[in-house]
């Protein structure tokens, strides 16, 4: 009796062990001894393909040809190496081509169809191709319906079946030829000679089910012949899924696999087989808004010989796919041949830069790539699809087509779709990508151009989505890359960031890409360099203070030198990207944290959420303060790194409570600041909308705060540090390095020698607005701010820098640390009465070039300083008489050219002279030439010189007959 679910095959024997040796096989045991059985296995004729479906034997899938005309299933040996295999009697496969290939014996598997499984003996056996036959398929109680291509089951489950020609080389007929029925006597199994004659065992016919291949003559045809390529067959789309379905196997259960292959097969339609298998969408059209501007024809450019080889054979490929069309369209745009990274391959674009600038600009937005990365983070299945060329199969409007002309050599072309270089065509792409994903962005995929994400956090979740996906593509008649898509993935990479496991990190290639950068050598060098960092700094804590010696070197009239600083700089940058720190998803549920945290380059912050195990970062921030920035003191640095900071992450903190960590003490009083002014107002207005708490905490314990350097305020001034700014002067001063100085007190190699040191004192006394001042330095104290000692402008800002100023010789000087360099040089602050000299002196002197307002202020502030000394540099250089006489108009106007019409021979005749040249031997050096305006008829006449009466001669009398006076 059967037990429900297996089937049962009579027990087999084996007579010879050759057999299993030869197909590396296992031995058959010695004691082995069974009866031989007949089992006959009926071959089928296949027109055409095949059809297969998808099973799974013990935990491994394969594919297998559905057979009905076979009684047994056959399968590789490799599908069931782990399994322990009988061994029967001598069975043999015989092929119409007289090859064999013989059993290795049987095994009992658990093999699933479907939902269903049962386990069953099955052969196993030499073929390229495991065969689903009638035992498994009676077991199973299937219907096969080859119309619709399904096998359906008693409880109305259906599985897709797919077709394909058979494998080269394969057993094409499975005629059973021997499945030998011989009565063994006690001598042949004693292994006795035995008298009779052996009697050969009976065989079946054999049949040829594919008959050989017709040869077909090829035969030449036109050009003008060819059409669009055939579409291809529905066999090569299931190879084509076949081979994708394999790649993204690994890591699923037996079952997860075949699920995506019933999926995969289900929409097999969507994938593109080749370059010219491009899908087409009628949901939108791209059309090229000019407004008024007249058409644009450009010269054809000259194309080398292999580049002109290469565009004509891109031209053929690309009108056989429909992309493109002969025009006769007004526009013409030149053909550019780009190389690949491919050797010996080029890319064929078009220089559409003239179109572009007439073309009204689209503002529909593009994602932000954060905001796409965030969407999918804590997911942990993902599949990335890209599209085949995904802007060819978006249509042009018909009056578009004719605005994409180019021109090549001899020929006219326009594009049918969109094609690349258009200014508008990304936004048009995203554009259709969000309506054919409309009601299903952001929960279950995410989208940026031709790059689809599908994400869930569980397999059923992402496969669920994957079919919406594929939904949406395939009515939208779209097609996938095959070879770009990745399905059902733990980790993929995602518009150059790597997904998996719930976080966001960097690409290990570009972080390599960055460890072996070589050391730059030039400007553009470290801009490329500073270009890829650049765009993973929210990977890298406080990337604008460790970069800030790189973008140094990048300003203008800085000199180019690679000093030990900038290799620190370069190395730290390297090393901070190579570690690829991951960032957690953000967390609302959970509490926010914000370390901010200023230097005299810049700010960064980190925004932190804690959970019971540890505090987690979420995400980076950093910037590169200013000019007008860096001159702030520390306590308004350290604001603006809160203020960056909160407005970079607004979209986390808003309608949130959240801390704000600093080891910046005088942020706890200055928000609650009764009368805040300027700058300081608006900041922390801006501050107002949102929840947070200021709280303060060591720099040991502030992690990069030990590295920050925070100096006093030594240009604007500030009333909130007063104390912090004392303790760093303190710090300071025996850094100081003071400018040269001539021996009488005078800045060296200024022109002003005349003015010593006793007179600049003299004139510093004299001042009414530097007296005061002079007093406060020398006493060591300033007065307060409410005081009546003062009530000038300019006595106010030299009380505002008062840390900053010393006397020296009697002469009051000011620090100024130099922005490039950062050391510190002392100026002499310059009385009302010395300004003009020193202006003098600096831009009108004999050496001094009369350079512009930004050299002579450069110059300037080498060695002298008073308040708005930008405003009189610049007024001086305005009203400098020299400058302005040299100077010549700012627009030099031109006349318009014009034609002098001539109605008949000899009304208009124009006149030149050339030379002089060197003596001719009749004394000439001249050459008179003269033309006529209506006839173009020239005249040469050799002169001695350029007299007028000469000339007149030479025309008058000279023979020209034609020509008289009025």
């Amino acid at each position: 009796m059967r037990t429900p679910g297996t089937l049962s095959r009579p027990p087999l024997n084996n007579e010879a062990t050759q057999l299993s040796d030869q197909v590396g096989a296992p031995r058959p045991p010695e004691d082995f001894d069974g009866q031989l059985e007949r089992l006959v296995v009926l071959g089928r004729t296949w027109i055409g393909d095949c059809w297969y479906a998808l099973l799974t034997l013990g935990g491994t899938c394969c594919s297998a040809l559905v057979d009905t005309g076979s009684s047994a299933t056959l399968v590789r040996p490799d599908v069931v190496k782990n399994k322990t295999v009988n061994f029967p009697t001598i069975v043999k496969l015989q092929s119409v081509t007289g090859g064999r290939a013989p059993m290795v014996g049987e095994a009992i598997v658990t093999l699933g169809l479907g939902r269903k499984s049962v386990r069953c003996p099955v052969w196993v056996a030499n073929l390229e191709d495991c065969i689903l036959g009638l035992d498994i398929l009676g077991a199973l109680d299937c219907v096969i319906n080859t119309k619709r291509g399904t096998l359906t089951f008693p409880d109305g489950h259906v599985i897709q079946m797919w077709q394909q020609p058979p494998r080269p080389g394969c057993v094409t007929t499975h005629t059973i030829t021997t499945l030998t029925a011989e009565t063994t006597n006690s001598a042949a199994t004693s292994g006795m000679p035995s008298n009779e004659p052996p009697t050969p065992p009976p065989t079946l016919p054999t049949a040829e089910l594919h008959p050989p291949p017709t040869t077909v003559r090829p035969a030449a045809i036109s050009h003008t012949q060819v059409t669009n390529t055939a579409p291809p067959n529905d066999s090569e789309r299931v190879l084509a899924v076949k081979e994708v379905w394999q790649k993204n196997c690994d890591g699923l259960t037996p079952s997860e696999q075949s699920l995506l292959w019933q999926l995969l097969l289900e929409f097999k339609d969507c994938f593109s087989l080749s370059e010219d298998d491009v899908g087409r969408t009628d949901l939108i059209q791209h059309n090229i808004e000019t407004g008024d501007a007249q058409p644009i024809r450009m010269r054809p450019r000259r194309l080398l010989l292999a580049r002109q080889a290469a565009a004509d054979k891109a031209l053929q490929e690309m009108r056989r796919a429909g992309i493109i069309e002969p025009s006769t369209s007004p526009w013409a745009a030149p053909v550019v041949m780009d190389p690949k990274k491919q050797k010996e391959k080029w890319r064929f674009c078009v220089d559409f830069r003239p179109l572009n600038k007439v073309t009204k600009k689209d503002s529909y937005p593009l994602p932000r790539i954060d905001e796409a990365l965030e969407t999918v983070a804590g997911s942990f299945w993902y599949s990335s699809l890209d599209l085949r060329s995904g802007y060819w199969q978006v249509p042009l409007g018909p009056e578009a087509r004719a605005k994409t002309a180019f021109i090549t050599n001899g020929c006219l072309w326009q594009f049918q779709v969109l094609p690349f270089g258009l200014c508008n065509a990304p936004v048009t792409f995203e554009r259709l990508m969000d309506r054919v994903l409309a009601g299903i962005l952001r929960q279950e995929c995410v989208v940026y151009l031709d790059d689809i994400l599908v994400h869930g956090e569980s397999f059923q979740a992402s496969l669920k989505a994957l079919r919406w996906v594929l939904e949406r593509v395939a009515a939208a008649g779209l097609k996938l890359h095959p070879q770009k898509c990745s399905f059902m993935q733990r980790e993929v990479t995602f518009l150059g960031h790597k997904l998996g496991g719930g976080g966001v990190s960097t690409m290990d290639e570009k972080v390599q890409t960055v460890k072996d950068w070589p050391t730059p050598s030039t400007v553009q060098d470290l801009k490329s360099f500073l270009g890829l960092a650049s765009y993973y700094r929210k990977f890298v804590r406080g990337f604008s203070c460790i970069a800030a010696p790189l973008f140094r070197l990048l300003r203008k009239e800085v000199v180019f030198d690679w000093t030990e600083e900038c290799h620190a700089a370069f190395t730290s940058l390297q090393k901070a990207l190579v570690e690829a720190p991951i960032l957690s998803p953000p967390d609302p549920t959970l509490p926010f944290i914000l370390d901010t945290d200023a230097s005299n380059a810049g700010a960064g912050a980190v925004l932190a959420q804690v959970t019971p195990e540890r505090e987690r970062v979420v995400a980076y921030h950093s910037r590169q303060f200013n000019k007008a920035e860096r001159r702030c003191c520390v306590t308004r640095r350290e604001l603006l790194a809160v203020v960056s900071a909160i407005q970079h992450f607004k979209y986390y903190l808003g309608g949130l409570h959240f801390t704000v960590r600093t080891d910046h003490s005088a942020l706890q009083w200055l928000m609650s600041f009764r009368e805040p002014e300027g700058q300081l107002a608006r900041w922390i207005e801006e501050l107002q909308v949102y929840d947070f708490a200021v709280v303060h905490r060591l720099g040991a314990h502030h992690g990069n705060a030990d590295a920050l350097s925070c100096r006093p305020c030594s240009t604007d001034g500030c009333s909130y540090c007063e104390k912090r700014e004392a303790q760093e002067e303190e710090r300071l001063q025996p850094d100081v390095k003071c400018a040269a100085v001539g021996p009488e007190g005078t800045p060296a190699g200024h022109g002003l020698t005349a003015v010593g040191a006793t007179e600049w004192g003299c004139r510093q006394e004299e001042d009414v607005d530097i007296r005061p001042v002079l007093t406060w330095v020398g006493a060591q104290q300033r007065p307060a701010w409410g005081e009546d000692a003062f009530c000038f402008r300019a006595t106010k800002g030299l009380w505002s820098i008062f840390q900053a100023l010393r006397l020296q010789d009697g002469v009051l000087q000011r620090g100024w640390k130099v922005p490039a360099t950062g050391e510190t040089q002392w100026q002499v602050v310059v009385p009302r009465a010395l300004r003009e000299t020193v202006l003098q002196a600096m831009h009108g002197a004999p050496g001094s070039g009369h350079f512009g307002v930004t050299k002579t202020l450069r110059r300037l502030r080498q060695g002298f300083y008073w308040g708005q000394h930008r405003r009189d540099v610049e007024d001086y250089c305005r009203r400098c008489d020299s400058c302005t006489a040299r100077k010549g108009p700012a627009d030099r106007s031109h006349a318009q050219l014009q034609q002098f019409p001539a109605g008949c021979p000899m009304e208009r005749v124009g006149i030149d002279v050339v030379g002089p040249f060197p003596h001719s031997e009749r004394g000439n050096r001249y050459i008179l030439t003269a033309m006529d305006y209506f006839t173009k008829w020239p005249e040469a006449y050799c002169l001695p010189n350029q007299e007028a009466e000469t000339i007149v001669d030479a025309l008058v009398g000279g023979g020209v007959q034609q020509i008289r006076g009025p």
